[in-house]
């Protein structure tokens, strides 16, 4: 291969699939101005980026379209190698008309994940259906400050919690031959003041104990074949020109042998965002040589620029061809390279091709019954009912007052990667392809012979209170009042959660917080509802006040139907924060893995503790856990089993989370005052009991020492049993004896929780 057909299997070009099923044609974005496809084609060409997320296009039309510009890319090159596709699949494929379903915080919310390896599978079968070869999710980010925009797409503040959420999602993503892409690696989440592409100021000591397990466990558990770097930079060092983390520690010292693919524009940014390149050459020629594979979305350092450096040797044809290998092998493990392949997309193998493309439209559902049931189990268990004072379940109330601007929109439900929200809103005449209840819709159908009324009261964001007098007028008479609150999705600060929409504060935005103090006066029982990206601080008086609290983090096109379900007790509540809910709104960043100094003491005047602690969520039922039994030791290699009983006393089916967490009071670094090691979601019917069993491997006491070494240290330790990192049950006090132990990235990971009927 020449230098330039080297270099053509290494960039990817942005192009949407075309509405009539004609060739994809070049994205128009505001970075610059995209090559043409004819420019490209003669010398290959490595990646489509997005033809499905980028114009809403039918499915069917669309899977036709990629197919045609797949037979003139191989048909153009010598060695006729197809161009892989990609898109975003952070909450269902981002294509029009495809299943939405909840956002990655509501996955962690549901501590269930076997099902999300279920919701996973599903949106791979539909994306290699119409020819998409790779995924641009999981997000492994663990949140460090609530304020960040993108905590919708994090799992939540645990890196234990991410990482078997992810690693489940990517095992369901990669059994239907799709390559998952984990990101961003690594620090993005914990950027300063919470500020997207911000610095971040993070020790070694954090970054190996916070941010890295979740990658450490996806890359060893998952098959995950390739991984995203982040745009941020950790202590002046870009992710995307690190060469210690993307080839020592990513492909040295784990063993990873798949791609490297740049976030959008990543490359270029370490010379127009970074400063660390003088020229796009230079930039190119730090990132290959860093670890990074693939630029994306189009071609800017990777082509004419990175020749050049290549001519002047800034970096020799050995590191191109490093990078060439990897990104050719990932295209043979996927067939893109056997004589016999087609570009034929299993959606259309039974299609007439040579009719008109009209007559293929609709003939692709990419929202069928059963994923849209995945949907729904998945944001029924993700609603989260933080506080109850009896009023829930509802006792079919005569008139109901649902009043919020989340009332009666039908997007409320749907994140920022969502194809609705991501594209469609800059396409206002377009349907959204699929049914968006409202949560009003939901109500009414939940409580067919309640009397029903609603106002907005005002806008998600707006200053404006104008609304309130509407409002108050709707709430009289009213039996309940539910007040629908939250965020609205959207992109560099059209929203008020996603990408760019970071916060100042956690205060609800906008004027909600008087919209609700103002129904909180009137006297009627008040359930507050948030469907939102992030925790919001309702403060101390508006939670006490509440009659209830019901929590969702943008639940998909099923939710309204969720947390009316759950407000009418036909949906038993199961979900449990993933994510602390604050105080108060300032005060930030804080989640509940910190130290002792980042708890509420005598050495500052703020109060850092939460409004409801990470893992928290009530039912309808009660549970009482007993008869510990532990062992007392164990060597620094060994292993500590427990076992407890856990009863449902309650009258009413329910699902109990056993969480597990690490207390370790001395050890020669600071460490958290606890960490989840383990969970369980344990479903039990009333008086029904069940027998939990743990084995706890000594490597997960191991933490990063003083010299850099991760080791297990002897000495006493705590395994607190607990329904909230804030509700502890058991404890069992154990001690590790031995010497002083060494572990490395292949250490245990998890503690075995299994059940045992009683």
């Amino acid at each position: 291969m020449t230098l330039e057909e080297k270099l053509a299997q290494l960039y990817g070009l942005w192009a949407g699939a075309s509405t009539d099923g004609a060739e994809v044609a070049p994205h128009q974005h505001d970075m610059d101005e995209p090559p043409t496809l004819d420019e490209l084609v003669p010398y290959g060409l490595g990646q489509l980026t997005r033809p499905f997320g980028t114009v809403p296009v039918d499915p069917a039309l669309g899977a036709l379209s990629l197919m045609r510009s797949q037979e003139r890319i191989v048909a153009g090159n010598r060695f006729g190698i197809p161009a892989m596709a990609h898109d975003e699949c952070l909450a269902g494929f981002a294509a029009w008309g495809a299943t939405t379903y909840p956002v990655p915080l509501s996955w962690g919310a549901a501590f269930d994940p076997d099902l999300v390896r279920t919701m996973a599978a599903a949106i791979g079968n539909d994306m290699r259906s119409v020819g998409v070869h790779q995924g641009l999710a999981p997000v492994l980010d663990v949140v460090r400050d609530a304020r960040w925009g993108r905590v919708e797409e994090t799992i939540g503040e645990d890196p234990y919690l991410v990482g078997t959420i992810a690693t489940a999602y990517v095992r369901g993503l990669e059994s239907t031959g799709l390559v998952a892409t984990l990101k961003h690696l690594v620090g993005y989440s914990a950027s300063r003041a919470g500020r997207n592409l911000a610095p971040v100021s993070m020790g070694t000591r954090e970054r190996a104990d916070v941010m890295l397990p979740p990658f450490e466990m996806a890359l060893r558990e998952s098959g995950a074949r390739s991984v995203m770097h982040a745009y941020t930079d950790t202590d002046g060092v870009p992710s995307a020109a690190d060469e210690q983390l993307l080839t020592g520690l990513l492909r040295d010292t784990w063993g990873f042998e798949g791609t490297v693919v740049a976030d959008y524009f990543g490359i270029a940014f370490l010379k127009s965002l970074h400063g660390v390149a003088s020229d796009w050459g230079e930039a190119a020629a730090a990132a290959l040589t860093a670890g990074v594979d693939i630029e994306l979305p189009t071609v800017k350092t990777f082509g004419q620029p990175l020749r050049e450096a290549v001519a002047e040797g800034r970096l020799t044809t050995k590191v191109v061809d490093r990078a060439l290998r990897r990104v050719l092998t990932q295209k043979a493990q996927l067939g893109l390279l056997d004589p016999d392949w087609s570009p034929l997309p299993p959606a259309l193998a039974d299609a007439d091709l040579d009719a008109p493309s009209d007559l293929l439209r609709d003939t692709v559902s990419l929202d069928t019954a059963e994923h849209r049931d995945i949907s729904r189990r998945l944001a029924e268990r993700s609603v989260i009912l933080l506080r109850n004072d009896g009023v829930l379940p509802m006792d079919r109330p005569a008139r109901i007052a649902v009043v919020g601007p989340q009332a009666d929109t039908p997007t409320a439900v749907l994140g920022c990667y969502s194809f609705p929200v991501h594209v469609g809103s800059q396409h206002p005449g377009t349907p959204a392809g699929i049914q968006l209840p409202t949560l009003l819709q939901a109500l009414m159908s939940e409580f067919p012979g309640c009397e029903i009324v609603t106002a907005a009261g005002c806008a998600v964001d707006s200053a404006v209170t104008d609304g309130f007098a509407a409002a108050l007028r709707a709430v009289r008479g009213a039996d309940l009042i539910v007040a629908a609150l939250g965020d609205r999705a959207g992109l560099f600060g059209r929203g008020t959660s996603g990408e760019g929409c970071d916060a100042e504060s956690l205060a609800l935005p906008g004027v909600q917080q008087q919209l609700l103090d103002t129904l909180l006066d009137t006297g009627t029982p008040v359930v507050v509802t948030l469907l939102a990206g992030r925790p919001y601080a309702l403060g101390d008086v508006a939670v006490s006040a509440s009659a209830a609290i019901v929590q969702t983090f943008f639940p998909g096109q099923e939710g309204a139907r969720a947390i009316a379900g759950v407000l009418s007790g036909r949906v038993e509540p199961s979900g449990r924060l993933p994510v602390s809910v604050p105080r108060r709104p300032g005060g930030q960043p804080a989640t509940y893995l910190g130290a002792r100094l980042t708890r509420d003491g005598d050495s500052s005047n703020v109060d850092p503790t939460p409004a409801f602690a990470f893992g928290h969520g009530l039912t309808y039922t009660s549970f009482v856990w007993s008869t510990l039994t532990a062992d007392s030791t164990a060597p620094t290699d060994g292993e500590l089993r427990l076992s407890f009983t856990v009863r449902n006393t309650g009258g009413r089916p329910g699902t109990e989370v056993v969480q597990l967490y690490l207390h370790d009071p001395v050890a020669s670094v600071v460490q958290p005052v606890q960490r989840l090691v383990g969970y369980l979601r344990v479903p039990l019917e009333p008086g029904e009991a069940a027998r939990i069993s743990a084995s706890v491997p000594a490597d997960l006491a191991s933490f990063t020492g003083r010299d850099g070494r991760r080791i297990v240290e002897p000495g006493e330790l705590e395994l607190r049993l607990g329904a909230s990192s804030a509700d502890t049950r058991l404890t069992a006090r154990v001690t590790l004896t031995g010497a002083v132990r060494e572990v490395d990235h292949t250490r245990e990971l998890h503690a075995r929780l299994r059940r045992e009927e009683e």
